[in-house]
């Protein structure tokens, strides 16, 4: 029998299905934030907790732990049970899906590496890919412990991590498949693989302040545009919530969101550099489909941004300009690994 070869399409099969769950966990993630779902869990248990509550006594059990914590006490003290599993589905969803991606990750790396089907490369990206999903799932439960001793909501900056190193496994996943997928050296233009580096980290910023927004309800105020309010550029507020000044960026409700704004003109600025400058140049027909794909992505996001702010973040479009952020990461990665190389 022929010898497998190393970093097969199987191997290529797997990393993509891992893109794709991360993907689905992430929108799952994003349900569950904007239907305040996430505190209904208020304990963890990696084996048992994978099956959520099976009859009436087991639910009114899991009810009665919810009641002991500040969200119920605070904020949800009209919930009946029915009201109670709502949220509680998609936690446990999110969760069930963090648990599947593990396996989907550490069981066939194991069957790879004892087949011998992983060159030494790939062995070591996949073991730092176990190592950030490990990461995530811990940042998870960090997130939640946050949330369950006097504020009912976790803290923006523990979601913000949690997001962001979704984003960057994600990422980083998508990369190593592409590295097999596209094994060949190419030529590169050292300038503009730069300028869309930088691109990449404005990005990732922008998901941090994302996150910011979404940890602080900062999405349903201001809710208009291109002005904050109906006559102002800056609302007053950006400025005065916090002391001391700096504070106003990070933690206050109208400065996170200003940021957001400024954060969003400038990623489209960059992507419009980098599809200008590309289009100046020879183009293999990848790197032409990553620019083009780029500028179509942030386009879209950019309006769908612009709609969940005016429409006071509806679910739906909450939810979609989360996919958005995803598919433009998406195509920043495929643009950068075929500039790069």
């Amino acid at each position: 029998m022929a010898k497998q070869k190393q970093d097969n399409k199987k191997v290529i099969y797997w990393l993509l299905t891992g893109c794709f769950l991360i993907f689905i966990m992430v929108v799952i993630g994003g349900i569950t934030r904007l239907t305040h779902s996430g505190l209904s869990i208020s304990n963890y248990k990696l084996i048992s907790g994978t099956i959520p509550p099976m009859n009436d006594i087991e639910w009114q059990n899991a009810f009665n732990l919810y009641k002991q914590y500040p969200e119920y006490q605070k904020l949800n003290t009209h919930f009946t049970l029915q009201d109670f599993k709502d949220i509680y589905f998609w936690e446990w969803l999110h969760r069930f899906i963090g648990r599947l991606i593990g396996l989907v990750f550490f069981i066939p790396f194991l069957y790879f590496l004892i087949k011998k089907q992983l060159t030494i490369p790939t062995i070591k990206k996949s073991i730092l890919l176990l190592v950030l999903g490990a990461f995530q799932g811990f940042l998870g439960w960090y997130m939640v412990k946050s949330g369950l001793v006097d504020n009912p909501d976790v803290s923006h900056y523990r979601l913000a991590a949690h997001l962001t190193t979704a984003f960057v496994t994600f990422g980083y996943t998508f990369w190593v498949a592409l590295d097999i997928i596209f094994p060949d050296k190419k030529q590169i233009n050292k300038r503009l693989r730069n300028l869309i580096r930088v691109g990449l980290y404005v990005l990732f910023l922008q998901i941090i302040y994302g996150a910011f927004v979404a940890g602080l309800d900062a999405g349903f105020i201001h809710n208009h545009w291109p002005l904050m309010n109906e006559s102002k550029f800056m609302h007053k507020t950006v400025l005065i919530e916090q002391s001391p000044l700096y504070k106003n960026f990070i933690e206050g409700k109208s400065g996170v969101q200003f940021i957001h704004r400024i954060l969003a003109y400038i990623v489209v600025t960059f992507v419009l550099i980098i599809w200008y400058k590309a289009k100046k140049i020879y183009l293999t027909t990848y790197q032409s489909k990553g620019v083009n794909t780029l500028l179509l992505m942030v386009g879209v996001q950019f309006l769908l941004g612009v709609f969940t702010i005016l429409l006071q973040v509806p679910v739906w479009l909450g939810v979609a300009h989360q996919i958005g952020a995803f598919l433009l990461l998406t195509a920043m990665t495929f643009t950068l690994h075929h500039f790069s190389k």
